[in-house]
């Protein structure tokens, strides 16, 4: 799979711009400022209606305007497909595929796959829960694409449970009586859904958990007596015995049960997986908080590379890999090993500020990128 065209209207700093890529790697060139993440951004996007960069769409519209239009030409085997994605700030999103218009904009998320490593990633090791849980979720879409529909709805739930605790909280003050009949509908909706999504997330860290450990002993640059074995567990925040779908379902609504009133107390849902955790361990120690800046580059760097590996895995095609800004992190040694690692990927974008810093193994297609023109070097 690879990007054969890209075209922007109105996205991030471009009023319009369209560029030809090749398969294998492709270097985007600039200084800070000058727009090379926004195109890999922009491919990104694509695939997975997410950015790695912010959480709301709207600084993804050039300022002055109301949309944003992202267009790509991508190759797959032997077919080539249209995608196309309008992005409007607050209404919804329209995606149309060769043309044609797709009944809800999630049903994009997969055509295309990318995986992108960039500078945030060290956060999947140092940062929050949310920073895993978001990469394990956005790993799973790509993965199994109806799942999205399954976050969203229960993202919806969520809210729309938290908007009744909070209605009774304030009714308790104001001696108000606020009808709780319908907790018990959204505790239903929220465990059937919350199941769902728990058990996909724990068979998902099932499957990743050797090409996580291949993939780290690969990158670890440190002694070898520090090229321990990785883990990545799940920690659900109401355990489950049984880590079926029904089986997290039950657990999920009998933790609920438990803690009514402390969610009433606190006008919050207390219990999903909303609550939970991916614990990173180097050895017998948690990553976060004992791991080295070496070694949490090298487990953020080895997630990336277990998600690219498993996603060719299930079907032999090679996501778009997207290295944004990533090697003036690197020392040299690491620099290289990536390259060598990647090297053989169907499309590789790179981005960097300057060309010394792409290693040779990685040289192909280049464009330069300076005040918003993209020019071929």
């Amino acid at each position: 799979m690879h990007v054969a065209r890209l075209s922007l209207h109105d996205f991030r700093s471009y009023p319009e711009v369209e560029i030809v890529l090749e398969p294998g790697p492709t270097a985007f060139i600039g200084a800070n400022g000058q727009g090379k993440t926004n195109l890999v951004e922009a491919v990104d996007y694509l695939s997975r209606l997410d950015s790695h960069r912010v959480s709301s769409d709207t600084p993804l519209v050039r300022a002055g305007t109301d949309r944003a239009v992202v267009r790509a030409e991508v190759v797959r085997g032997d077919r080539t497909a249209l995608l196309e994605l309008e992005i409007t700030p607050g209404r919804a999103n329209r995606a149309r595929v060769n043309r044609a218009a797709l009944p809800r904009t999630r049903d994009l998320v997969g055509v295309l796959r990318t995986v992108t490593f960039s500078p945030e990633d060290l956060a999947l090791v140092k940062g929050d829960p949310s920073d895993r849980r978001r990469f394990l979720d956005g790993l799973l879409v790509l993965r199994t694409p109806r799942l999205a529909g399954v976050k969203a709805d229960y993202e919806r739930v969520l809210r729309q449970r938290n908007t009744l605790l909070k209605s009774a909280r304030a009714g308790r003050f104001s001696n108000r009586q606020v009808d709780l009949s319908t907790l018990d509908i959204w505790d239903d909706k929220l465990a059937t859904l919350g199941g769902e999504l728990v058990a996909a997330r724990i068979a998902l860290l099932h499957d990743l958990a050797p090409f996580l450990v291949d993939s780290y002993r690969t990158v670890a640059t440190e002694a070898a007596a520090d090229r321990r074995d990785v883990t990545a567990l799940y920690r659900a925040s109401t355990p489950a015995d049984d880590e079926s779908p029904a089986g997290v379902r039950e657990a999920l609504l009998a933790g609920m049960e438990e803690r009514r009133r402390d969610e009433l107390d606190r006008a919050v849902t207390l219990v999903g997986p909303h609550r939970d955790e991916v614990e990173l361990a180097i050895g017998t120690l948690p990553a976060k908080g004992y791991a080295s800046h070496g070694e949490s580059w090298s487990l953020a760097l080895a997630l990336r590379l277990a998600s690219f590996t498993l996603l060719r895995d299930d079907d032999g095609d090679d996501p778009v890999l997207i290295l944004d800004d990533v090697f003036a992190e690197l020392d040299q040694g690491r620099r290289e090993q990536l390259a060598e690692l990647v090297g053989d990927a169907e499309q590789v974008l790179v981005t960097a500020a300057v060309a010394e810093d792409v290693p040779k193994a990685l040289a192909g297609q280049r464009f330069d990128v300076h005040g918003g023109q993209v020019t071929g070097a």
